[in-house]
């Protein structure tokens, strides 16, 4: 129960964030549409986000936790500070030089990431000033993401998971000082409330860690035996505890060769595919990677793969039916979120096929990050980037071959293609190693998901027939038609879940008392 709680914990916040951040799109898809500026912002966002995804949450995530962890564990407090404080200095030496160079460098940068830009100058050149605007917030969410690993590691998850939620806050007010003309230019509005977010979201954690007693008060550019181990754990780790990300920026470059809007409407797919994802996959992988890292360190080889199977049970249990759900609703969902404003008929149209391609890898998403803390824990970071690079290709290679046919789509389904094929290579290898061996209870309780998720899909397909002239767009109606359509599919899953046996009520008020 300590995973699950953890979990829940983890997940409830980002949930959180992710609601906001609905918020947040909703209203930049009425102000703005699926146009120039919501391009040029979006791939400008992506941009420190990707490399964010990449350096920050998940090369640094994945080689400091276990080796803080170990410092904690086998040297005390003291040593564990002294630890953070020389990856601290060593990482801000880091970012702000490459922070300056990409500054400099940012029209050549954008030509690399949006090349497609080229053809329009004026969106490319809105693309480099928001860029440019917004690329610091690497630098500040980076720091933001080490002391977060402090907090994992020292199982104070609330205040890692609620940082987030600041920059959805800010965009928000940023969007609604645009609506009542207080700020003229939305897209320059939106670029520094990223920066300005960035910010917040580093005070906001550097005081979590003095309250809890190992802020790194004295940044040291000491190169030491365990920092380059560090770096070294980084550097495979980089590719391999991002391949999503990397699958994505991908996407955005080859989308910006397609028709204005073919960025947009993967984002907006993307943004709803995320909620799932972030509330289930980085929640797990979050809360799993400091317990396996403890059990290791312990010699509790047979709690570890305990851990393990619990933490694939648990992200299969939501994520499998989130999936299915997506997949028979990605044209309702789109629609009454979206649709309003600048955002028509036609881009709510290509957006939610979008979203289907993305759901079908939506398992595969969460099963990776179930799966990487298991190579993680162990200080193996090589084997999963070399799995990394076989999936890149065969995401490049495959959306080539379907851009021509389904533009877009094509790309979505690529990436979910691709996941699908990472997350199996994962399952093969650490099967192989005698790291993950299912048990009777996992295997029993996948199936009965699989039949239950498939049943209320059916069920949520019937509903949505019968509340098709209620779900109209940017309505208050619709909004209320959503609601009961996902209510029924929450009433449906829950109770073949009880039927089917996959986890009764005791286990689930357990698990609600303890979050």
């Amino acid at each position: 129960m300590e995973l699950f709680r953890s979990i829940a914990t983890v997940g409830g916040w980002t949930m959180g964030s992710r609601v906001l951040g609905f918020v947040r799109d909703i209203l930049i898809a009425s102000l703005l549409g699926a146009g120039q500026v919501t391009d040029a912002f979006f791939v400008a966002l992506q941009l420190p986000n990707i490399f964010r995804r990449l350096f920050a949450e998940g090369a640094l995530n994945a080689a400091f936790v276990p080796l803080f962890a170990g410092e904690l564990t086998q040297s005390g407090r003291a040593a564990a500070r002294e630890f953070a404080e020389r990856v601290l200095g060593v990482m801000a030496g880091v970012l702000i030089v490459f922070s300056l160079l990409v500054e400099i460098f940012m029209p050549e940068v954008m030509g690399v990431i949006a090349g497609g830009f080229r053809n329009d100058s004026q969106k490319f050149q809105l693309a480099v000033d928001f860029a440019r605007l917004t690329f610091p917030y690497l630098l500040f969410v980076s720091l933001a993401a080490m002391l977060s690993g402090i907090l994992n590691t020292l199982e104070r998850f609330v205040a890692a998971a609620a940082a987030p939620i600041l920059l959805n806050i800010i965009l928000i007010g940023a969007l609604v000082a645009v609506s009542l003309g207080w700020l003229p230019d939305p897209g320059l509005a939106l670029s520094w409330g990223v920066l300005i977010a960035g910010v917040g979201q580093f005070v906001w954690l550097v005081l979590a860690c003095a309250r809890a007693g190992l802020l790194p008060t004295v940044p040291r550019l000491v190169l030491g035996p365990r920092v380059r181990r560090l770096f070294a754990l980084m550097g495979p780790g980089i590719v391999g505890a991002g391949v999503y990300q990397i699958n994505v920026l991908i996407g955005v470059r080859l989308a910006s060769e397609l028709p204005e809007g073919s960025v947009s409407f993967l984002y907006f797919a993307d943004r709803v595919n995320q909620l799932p994802l972030g509330v289930v996959g980085a929640a797990v992988g979050v809360a799993l990677l400091p317990l396996l890292s403890r059990q290791l360190k312990a010699g509790d080889n047979a709690g570890a793969r305990d851990s393990q199977n619990r933490a694939i049970e648990f992200a299969m249990l939501l994520a499998i039916p989130a999936a299915a759900a997506l997949l028979v609703l990605p044209g309702p969902i789109v629609t009454v979120l979206f649709q309003r404003g600048q955002f028509g008929g036609d881009d709510a149209l290509a957006t939610a096929a979008t979203l289907a391609a993305f759901a079908v890898g939506l398992p595969a998403y969460v099963l990776i990050k179930a799966l990487v803390p298991g190579f993680f824990a162990r200080e193996d970071t090589a084997t999963p980037v070399k799995i990394a690079i076989g999936t890149l290709i065969l995401n490049v290679a495959v959306a080539l071959s379907l851009m021509p046919f389904l533009a877009h789509v094509g790309i979505a389904l690529a990436t979910a293609i691709s996941a699908w094929a990472n997350a199996c290579a994962l399952t093969v290898l650490l099967y192989r190693q005698g790291v993950l061996v299912p048990d009777a209870r996992l295997k029993a309780r996948l199936v009965r998901v699989v039949l239950s998720s498939a049943l209320m899909a059916a069920v949520l397909w019937l509903v949505v027939c019968g509340l098709s002239p209620w779900l109209v767009p940017g309505s208050l109606q619709g909004v209320v038609a959503l609601v009961v359509v996902v209510a029924v599919g929450l009433v449906v899953y829950g109770g073949l879940v009880q039927i089917l046996g996959v986890m009764r009520w005791t286990e689930m008020r357990t698990l609600l008392r303890r979050t």
